[in-house]
């Protein structure tokens, strides 16, 4: 059964992101603030089917710790699923995503409607300068800037080396890092279809003050933090 409710899930989700996407780009007229308001709809539904098809729900601690006027969120990275629920759970931010996401037909196009920074991963260091250079402009828009630091989605129990752009813009602009740690992918695996119930916890660390600090001790202490509390939360 939870195989069948799955497969529902997942073609709703299909679906119905394909309907929104076409509603952002019909719309594409709109205020920024009010384009991304569409996209928090959406993943407020997607995050509402999955706790009623697939009795997959969250909670979040520590939500008090985002700032007010933007911050360099860094997520660990293990499922799809916070990919979505960012979008609910802090305010608007812009994502730094590989460039080829906004070639998709549709969905791309709506994607980069929501003014993400996009990437080029095998251009090395100047995928950094990239990530410094918008984030730089996003952050002075009134905006966050989210980064999965470790590239792309690992298996839980597992880790990757952080890339060094979320700090050096952390660094360069004396912004505060905001370190999430979660457990979804103990239940919305990186690969697979079935999404096991349960609540996946969520956790907001408090900011890391950034000014005057080497980026490099700035990625290790956010490393460090999402590490030590994904593995207290068993994942």
């Amino acid at each position: 059964m939870q195989w069948l409710l799955s497969l529902l899930f997942t073609t709703v989700l299909f679906l119905s992101t394909f309907v929104y996407a076409t509603v952002v780009l019909v719309l594409f007229w709109l205020p920024y603030p009010q384009r991304y308001a569409i996209a928090r709809t959406w993943a407020t539904h997607e995050l509402f089917l999955l706790k009623v098809l697939c009795g997959l729900d969250y909670v979040v601690e520590g939500a008090e710790h985002i700032p007010p006027g933007g911050c360099i969120s860094m997520w660990k990275h293990s499922s799809a699923w916070e990919t979505i629920a960012q979008m609910v759970i802090f305010p608007p931010q812009s994502w730094v995503l590989k460039r080829e996401i906004l070639w998709i037909p549709i969905i791309g196009w709506a994607t980069w409607l929501m003014g993400p920074i996009a990437i080029n991963r095998g251009a090395g260091a100047g995928a950094v300068k990239d990530v410094i250079s918008q984030g730089r402009r996003r952050l002075e828009q009134g905006r966050g800037v989210l980064i999965f630091p470790e590239g792309t989605r690992v298996a839980p129990g597992q880790t990757k080396k952080y890339g060094i752009s979320g700090a050096l813009l952390a660094a360069e602009t004396g912004r505060m890092i905001v370190p999430v740690a979660h457990d979804a992918g103990r239940y919305w695996g990186r690969r697979g279809l079935v999404k096991k119930r349960g609540t996946i916890r969520v956790v907001i660390g408090p900011p890391i003050p950034t000014a005057g600090r080497e980026a490099r001790e700035l990625n290790e202490q956010t490393r460090a933090w999402i590490d030590a509390k994904v593995a207290e939360l068993g994942a």
